[in-house]
C-alpha cells in the first residue's frame, strides 16, 4: 500500500481562508468611500489586500519550494502594504470607521502569524524537518 500524503486543498488553507477574509473586510471599506477618494488611495488598499490571497495561491499552485516561497513573501509584502500603511492611511483620514479598522487588524494579526507559519513550514517540508 502506497503512503500518500492528503493533499489539501487551497479553499480549506487557514492562511488562505484569513487572507480572504481580510478581502472582504478591505471590500466593506473599500465601498464605503467616494469615487474620488477610492480613485485616489483606495484602489491600492484593496489591490494589495487582495494580492495577500492571491499570491498565496499562485505559490500553493507551483511545484519547487523554493518558488512556492517567493509567492509566499510576495504575499507578506503585499499584506504590510495593506495593513502598515493604506489602512493606516484611511484611519489617519477618518475614512475608515472604528469597527471596521479594528476588524481588519484583528484579521491582520491572524493572518500575518499564519503567513510566517506557513512559509516556515514549506521551508521544513523541503529539509523534511519536524521540529
Amino acid at each position: 500500500m502506497e503512503n500518500k500524503k492528503d493533499y489539501i486543498l487551497l479553499k480549506d488553507l487557514e492562511v488562505y481562508q484569513l487572507s480572504r477574509e481580510l478581502s472582504r473586510i478591505g471590500w466593506d471599506i473599500y465601498q464605503g468611500l467616494d469615487w474620488k477618494m477610492q480613485k485616489i488611495n483606495s484602489d491600492q488598499f484593496i489591490e494589495s489586500t487582495d494580492s495577500t490571497g492571491a499570491n498565496v495561491a499562485e505559490g500553493y499552485g507551483r511545484y519547487h519550494y523554493l518558488d512556492r516561497i517567493k509567492f509566499y513573501y510576495n504575499s507578506r509584502g503585499s499584506f504590510l502594504e495593506c495593513n502598515e500603511h493604506w489602512i493606516e492611511l484611511l484611519k489617519e483620514r477618518g475614512k475608515v470607521s472604528d469597527e471596521l479598522y479594528n476588524k481588519y487588524k484583528e484579521t491582520a494579526i491572524k493572518f500575518s502569524k499564519k503567513l510566517n507559519n506557513f512559509i516556515s513550514s514549506t521551508y521544513l517540508s523541503k529539509t523534511g524537518d519536524s521540529k
